[in-house]
């Protein structure tokens, strides 16, 4: 006979003890509630119940060791609690534990740790959903795992240009699903990794990455995956046309995403959240590096799970954990700040100008594009700022970085509208960036034509990012100057826009030089 001990009777543990009366078996059940109103009603409905706290360990003295537990209280904490009792006092009964309505990260962990199973409400519910819809994650691992079988090999998984963390653990991760099912994979990436943190991440955890030459064409792979990114030649060297067979990415697309398999889970936090969910339904044992990668690009991505978070981002959380390097995650997330960091942080104070609560700073010629998003992240530390933008010259190109903590900001959509015209801009409503192409820099020899040249950008840079912020969202920014037009232009169009500019200043509706 199974003696089934139900501790906390809230509105799950209700239809717990309802759904066991009704079973048709001889096992027995006893219910214990702190709500003496609570027990009279199950009893006079011929539930077994007895009024006792469940948290406290003097209410399970005498009652005999039942093979089954649930744990059913609404409050996190009481079931917390009486889980950690139940667990010493009947250290050989299965027990399914509910989380409640609010469990912390260190909440998840216990539960997982003393509970055979445990029941979290918010994924419950989405479970339920998805299934409704016929978009459960088993159904779309499946799909996966079909296109994966369909494709032609050598796979290559292409990360986005100077791939952060979340993009290096995701391509590392699908190159392990692919190669479980006999595809060869290679984790891809034009550009530099160049930030102090992610040099580490791939150095200390020794993660097999191809950098790719700039122009190189992937002619030796047989099909092409994007991670993190979900369109060719858009922040990343593909041809735009070229055919993609896997798209897997948490960002919003702007635009059509051509592709055979596509997942665009805009509510995930990061990329790394989605592929450890399919390293999971693919049944794949977690190496220690791969756990590692994922759970840092998912705390990156995430701010420490402080920023456009989900539920889905702490299971992946929880799963990853067991797996991973807690000593060598510290050690990526304290490397050594360069010289060169530091400065362009300082200059990016110095420089800002500052519109209300919004901050702009140039930093000039850059040898780190990375430091940007730390400078803009230090300015937005700054009291009165609550948004910013720092950009900085490399080459031929400019790069941005944006940072918010305003509601009334989608960053995303204000670089895009600002910038879209003149290069490639994207990201989400708290951090977003944008790289531009100065080609004009390229064709010039003079130091002092070059910082002059680089003055005028950087005036047209700000000028478009305050104008664009003040914008309603999604509403494009109505000036395309004639100075961004030639700065940003190829040297093929220059002839036609300088034709364009003699007419537009000796044209008879032009007699002054309000356009410059």
């Amino acid at each position: 006979m199974v003696f089934r001990l139900v501790l906390g009777c809230g509105t799950v543990g209700r239809a717990v003890a309802e759904a066991l009366t009704e079973r048709d078996d001889d096992g027995r059940l006893l219910v214990i509630t702190a709500d003496e109103s609570v027990a009279e009603t199950l009893r006079d409905e011929s539930i077994p119940a007895r009024r006792g706290d469940p948290t406290d360990a003097e209410t399970l003295d005498g009652v005999d060791a039942p093979d089954v537990i649930f744990v059913g209280s609404d409050r996190t904490d009481v079931n917390r609690q009486a889980l950690e009792l139940a667990a010493a006092a009947f250290p050989d009964a299965s027990i399914t534990a509910y989380m409640g309505g609010n469990p912390t990260m260190a909440d998840r962990n216990r539960f997982t740790d003393l509970a055979a199973h445990t029941i979290d409400a918010a994924s419950a519910f989405a479970e339920h959903l998805l299934e409704e819809t016929g978009t459960t994650p088993a159904s779309r691992a499946i799909g996966l795992y079909q296109q994966l079988l369909t494709i032609e090999g050598p796979l290559a998984v292409v990360m986005h240009d100077n791939p952060d963390p979340d993009a290096i653990a995701s391509a590392v991760a699908l190159t392990a699903i692919a190669e479980s099912v006999g595809v060869a994979a290679d984790a891809c990436y034009f550009g530099d990794i160049s930030h102090q943190e992610n040099r580490a991440m791939v150095n200390l955890l020794d993660l097999s990455l191809r950098n790719l030459s700039p122009g190189e064409r992937l002619d030796t792979y047989g099909s092409i995956a994007l991670v993190d990114h979900s369109r060719p030649g858009v922040n990343d060297q593909l041809d735009e046309d070229c055919h993609v067979d896997i798209v897997i990415d948490h960002h919003p697309p702007r635009g059509p995403v051509p592709s055979d398999f596509v997942e665009l889970r805009e509510q995930a936090g990061a990329t790394s959240t989605i592929l450890t969910e399919y390293m999971d339904r693919f049944n794949l044992s977690f190496e220690s590096s791969t756990a590692t990668a994922l759970l840092y690009g998912i705390r990156i991505d995430t701010n420490d799970f402080t920023r456009e978070v989900s539920s889905a981002d702490f299971e992946a959380a929880s799963t990853l954990y067991p797996h991973v390097d807690a000593a060598v995650l510290r050690q990526i997330e304290q490397p050594t700040v360069e010289g060169d960091t530091l400065e362009t942080i300082a200059r990016a104070i110095k420089n800002r100008v500052q519109h209300d609560s919004v901050a702009v700073a140039s930093v000039g010629r850059i040898g780190n594009r990375d430091a940007l998003p730390q400078a803009a992240d230090q300015l937005l530390a700054m009291e009165g700022i609550d948004t910013t933008l720092v950009f900085g010259f490399r080459d031929e190109m400019a790069f941005l970085s944006a940072r918010s903590r305003s509601n009334d900001v989608d960053l995303g959509e204000t670089l895009r509208d600002g910038f879209d015209q003149i290069g490639s801009a994207g990201g989400h409503a708290d951090m977003a960036g944008a790289q531009l192409e100065v080609g004009i820099l390229g064709r010039l020899d003079d130091e002092d034509e070059v910082e002059s040249i680089v003055g005028v950008a950087e005036d047209v840079i700000t000028d478009r990012f305050f104008e664009a912020i003040q914008t309603r969202p999604g509403v494009p920014v109505g000036t395309y100057s004639r100075t961004s037009q030639w700065l940003f232009a190829e040297e093929d169009e220059w002839d036609a826009i300088v034709a364009d500019q003699e007419s537009y200043v000796t044209g008879p509706e032009n007699g002054t030089d309000d356009h410059q």
